[in-house]
């Protein structure tokens, strides 16, 4: 592993993807899509800041539980240019994003209990699915994922495709 100084104020293309763990093509995608940023050197190489390591591995966590590069990019632009973010700064940041997080924690969720039933036994009968649709019924409430999607079903207002009979376990639905 190439040694950076500790007091180095940029970094290469080559030592932020050592550091980052994040290969060199995904770094240049990130910088074309306007994630991070580097300047060039009168050799056209491109440099950049030492706080691209936390914009990188910030942008990696997002990106696995599933957050959009949009929304990543919109986030990141909340973030000061012109100096390192504190921890005040990320922490606004990650505060923006409670509730939707929390959203997709309660999507995962769903998806996790209502196909525990057909994972665990192997046997996909649609005749016990959870998520089975016969004849298409949900289709009649609109597009989407219904029993699923925590945007179309909210489980705070619940509604007909994720109400569960008193009683009742998932797979009665």
């Amino acid at each position: 592993m190439t040694t950076v100084a500790w007091n180095s104020k940029e970094l290469t293309v080559g030592q932020l993807a050592e550091r980052s763990g994040v290969a060199v093509s995904a770094l240049h995608f990130y910088e074309a899509k306007g994630l991070i940023t580097s300047r060039r050197t009168a050799g056209n190489q491109r440099r950049y800041p030492r706080d691209s390591l936390r914009r990188v591995a910030f942008i990696r966590l997002a990106q696995r539980i599933g957050i959009p590069l949009k929304i990543i990019k919109d986030a990141l632009a909340e973030l000061p240019n012109e100096r390192t973010p504190t921890r005040d700064d990320w922490a606004k940041l990650s505060a923006a994003w409670q509730s939707e997080l929390d959203d997709r924690i309660e999507q995962l969720q769903r998806l996790r209990d209502d196909l525990t039933e057909c994972i665990g036994c192997g046997c996909l009968s649609l005749d016990r699915c959870p998520v089975a649709n016969p004849h298409d019924r949900l289709g009649e409430e609109g597009p989407g994922a219904r029993r699923i999607d925590t945007r179309i079903c909210p489980p705070q207002k619940g509604c007909v495709s994720c109400a569960q009979p008193e009683g009742s376990s998932p797979a009665a639905r």
